[in-house]
C-alpha cells in the first residue's frame, strides 16, 4: 500500500512544480495505531518556487489540494516541510 501511495502523492504534488520533493514513509512506525488502519504516515519534505511570498498555513492548504482525496484515505497523517528554493 505505501508504496503506491508515496508514488500518488509524488504524482499530485508535480502540480506544483517542485525543484525537489522528498517522501518517507513512517507508516511502520505507527503499527497499532488507531489511524495506521485507515491510512500511512508520511514526512514530505517538498521546495518549490509555488511557496514564494505564502504563509505555512498556506502552503499546506496547496499541498492538501493537491493531494486531493489521498489525505481522506490513504493518509492518515502528513508532516510538512514546504520551502522555495532560497529557504533551503
Amino acid at each position: 500500500m505505501s508504496a503506491g501511495t508515496v508514488e500518488l502523492l509524488r504524482q499530485r504534488l508535480a502540480v506544483l512544480q517542485p525543484d525537489s520533493i522528498a517522501i518517507i514513509d513512517n507508516s511502520h512506525r505507527h503499527a497499532g495505531h488507531a489511524g495506521a488502519r485507515d491510512g500511512g504516515h508520511y514526512q514530505l519534505q517538498i521546495v518549490a518556487q509555488a511557496f514564494a511570498g505564502k504563509s505555512t498555513m498556506a502552503r499546506h492548504r496547496m499541498i492538501y489540494d493537491a493531494a486531493g482525496d489521498l489525505m481522506r484515505g490513504r493518509i492518515h497523517a502528513l508532516s510538512i516541510r514546504a520551502e522555495v528554493p532560497g529557504e533551503v
